[in-house]
């Protein structure tokens, strides 16, 4: 029987320079070396040995929709949101009510916006509401 382990996600980016100033802002990721080539492609530290690759396609057409997103938990849901408030970063919920969270029927709450190549990125509390 096969074992996997998520190892990286990867995104084509119009502007990588700008595009890890963004994670680094909104995430704190720590960039890392690229061990798989001499590429201006940049890694990120996700957490927990994840990492994010950003690859330079400044020709690419992206094209998106909520549904393929990545999501990430934190702890301290309300700080993040109240972060992205600070910041004036747009962020809606799952019908695209702005500045407006959701509690999902397990009881997580959530967010979406978009980094600057409009990926969408869903943030989460780590814990059920019913569970704190």
């Amino acid at each position: 029987m096969h074992t996997f382990s998520f190892n990286h996600i990867a995104l084509s980016v119009k502007d990588v320079d700008k595009s890890v100033v963004f994670y680094q802002k909104i995430f704190q990721f720590k960039e890392i070396e690229n061990t798989a080539s001499n590429s201006t492609t940049r890694w990120l530290a996700i957490g927990n040995g994840k990492q994010l690759h950003l690859i330079p396609r400044p020709d690419a057409e992206i094209k998106t929709n909520k549904a393929v997103h990545f999501a990430l938990a934190t702890p301290n849901f309300n700080a993040f949101v109240n972060f992205l408030e600070e910041l004036k970063l747009p962020y809606s919920d799952w019908r695209n009510t702005p500045k407006k969270d959701y509690i999902r029927k397990d009881g997580i709450k959530q967010v979406y916006f978009q980094d600057p190549d409009n990926y969408w990125i869903e943030v989460n509390n780590d814990t059920p509401q019913n569970e704190l």
